[in-house]
């Protein structure tokens, strides 16, 4: 699937949720994302795709968030929901390390990169403390501003700060790669 179609299909639950909260409230709103969620897992399922291990645990937790906020007429929880997504993410990348394990690695290895261990392990703590913050920014968003001004965070916020880590995080890269001594296929003839 190409990068543009993948975030798209990434991020269609979030665009659910802001459209309907706009034309119909939170409600319907949380309604729509359960909904969108469990037809992004069904499309995946129907044409044989890999279900990865975070769509399982995002639907989870958009179930049981966004169930008990239908359930209880309460919008606490479905402003919890990304913050407990974004935490759990946090300690998975950084707690993988302890088992010597690197998600980071793991998914940028596969475009061919190729880097020292070291510069893997920075990775892998800086995305950690990235979703350990965004999860923060989301309660703070959420409990010192209007619904509005939480669910535009939600999408439009959350989106761009991604967007410039990953920026950042390219950058950074480049730095350090500029640094790296250059790589041999063997002698030289």
């Amino acid at each position: 699937m190409p990068l543009e179609l993948k975030l798209l299909f990434d991020f269609f639950p979030i665009i659910v949720f802001f459209v309907a909260f706009k034309v119909a409230g939170i409600y319907v709103a949380t309604g729509s994302a359960i909904a969108a969620t469990l037809a992004q897992i069904g499309w995946l399922i129907a044409r044989g795709k890999r279900v990865t291990t975070m769509q399982w645990l995002s639907l989870a937790i958009i179930g049981l968030f966004g169930g008990a906020t239908l359930v209880l007429h309460d919008e606490t929880f479905i402003k919890w929901k990304p913050t407990v997504l974004y935490w759990l993410g946090g300690a998975a990348f950084i707690g993988a390390l302890a088992f010597r394990t690197n998600f980071v690695k793991a998914v940028m290895s596969e475009g061919g990169l190729e880097l020292p261990e070291p510069m893997w392990t920075r990775l892998a703590i800086a995305w950690g403390l990235f979703f350990i913050l965004q999860g923060a920014l989301n309660l703070w968003v959420a409990f010192h501003f209007p619904t509005e001004t939480w669910v535009n965070f939600k999408l439009f916020g959350g989106l761009g700060l991604t967007i410039a880590f990953v920026l950042l995080q390219a950058l950074w890269l480049t730095r350090q790669l500029e640094h790296l001594p250059a790589k041999t296929d063997g002698p030289e003839s």
